[in-house]
């Protein structure tokens, strides 16, 4: 099984950066992972619609042409809330019945435009709450090693 990462904007920060190498480390027993960063959009406050639209557009032409023939799960605050086992479930089942490459796909401070979000064939969402798009990378990469633990029947903590 393949796992691509693809984020709009670069990470920085040490701890996060950090976070990740210890996932990728980890998931490297259960997985091919591919983390893809493509660059984001200045995006000044007070964008009218419009402008936020295009800065989403814009990214969403380097999220595109990243993308491979694979099931897309995006990131979205509209997106399902389910459960560490419930996406575990969902990897499992994508793997069994659907592709042995899922691609997610984290946008950036103002979120995916609708033509990714349309394209995907999961819109997953992690909280109602808002979180630092860059920090979500780090949050992902941990349920998905849950996920290769839970399904693989090995112990992690609850």
């Amino acid at each position: 099984m393949k796992i691509t990462v693809i984020t709009v904007g670069k990470l920085k920060e040490k701890y996060l950066v950090e976070g990740i190498k210890e996932y990728t480390k980890r998931l490297s027993k259960y997985t091919k992972l591919e983390l893809i960063e493509v660059k984001d959009e200045h995006a000044p406050e007070n964008l009218s619609v419009k402008d936020m639209n295009i800065i989403k557009d814009k990214e969403a032409e380097r999220i595109n042409a990243k993308l491979k023939d694979s099931y897309i799960i995006s990131l979205a605050i509209e997106g399902k809330q389910i459960s560490s086992e419930k996406l575990a479930a969902k990897i499992e089942d994508i793997k069994t019945y659907h592709d042995s490459h899922i691609t997610f796909i984290i946008g950036g401070s103002l979120g995916l435009s609708d033509s990714i979000k349309k394209k995907s064939n999961f819109l997953l969402s992690f909280s109602s709450m808002t979180f630092p798009h860059q920090l979500m990378k780090l949050i992902l990469l941990e349920q998905v090693y849950r996920s290769f633990r839970i399904n693989n029947n090995e112990p992690y903590h609850k």
